[in-house]
C-alpha cells in the first residue's frame, strides 16, 4: 500500500490535489446554479412543486419520480461540494490526507480517486 507522509509529501503533490478540487468545486457550483435556475423557471411557469404530466396515475407517478431525481440531484451536488471545501479547508490547516476517524494517513491512491475523501478505505468500510 503507498501511504502518504504528510512531512514528506511534496508541495507539488499538494498543489495539484488542490487545483483539482478547485476545479471539481467550480464544476459543481456551475451544476447546482443549472439545477437551481432550472428550478426557479419550472416554480414560475407552474404553481405546481413537480412537472404535471397528466391526471393518470401513471402520469402522477412521473411527475413524482421526476421531482425526486430533482431534489436528489441537487442533494448529490450540494453534498459533494460541502465535501470539496472540506478537503480544501483541510489543506490550508495542513489536515490534507489524513483520516478523520483514525487520524492515519489515507491511502494516496485513494486520494488520487477521490480527493476530497475524509476517511481511509478501513474506516470508510466500517461506516
Amino acid at each position: 500500500m503507498c501511504f502518504i507522509n504528510l512531512k514528506k509529501m511534496d508541495k507539488k503533490i499538494i498543489e495539484e490535489f488542490k487545483n483539482k478540487l478547485e476545479q471539481e468545486k467550480k464544476s459543481l457550483t456551475r451544476q447546482l446554479e443549472l439545477v437551481e435556475r432550472k428550478a426557479m423557471r419550472e416554480k414560475e411557469e407552474s404553481q405546481a412543486q413537480f412537472p404535471d404530466y397528466g391526471d393518470k396515475d401513471d402520469e402522477n407517478a412521473a411527475e413524482v419520480a421526476t421531482f425526486a431525481d430533482n431534489i436528489s440531484i441537487e442533494s448529490d451536488l450540494r453534498n459533494n461540494l460541502k465535501n470539496v471545501e472540506h478537503a480544501l479547508q483541510h489543506i490550508k490547516d495542513g489536515e490534507f490526507g489524513i483520516c478523520e476517524a483514525c487520524g492515519k494517513e489515507i491511502n494516496l491512491e485513494r486520494l488520487k480517486i477521490y480527493p476530497s475523501a475524509i476517511l481511509c478505505v478501513d474506516c470508510s468500510a466500517k461506516k
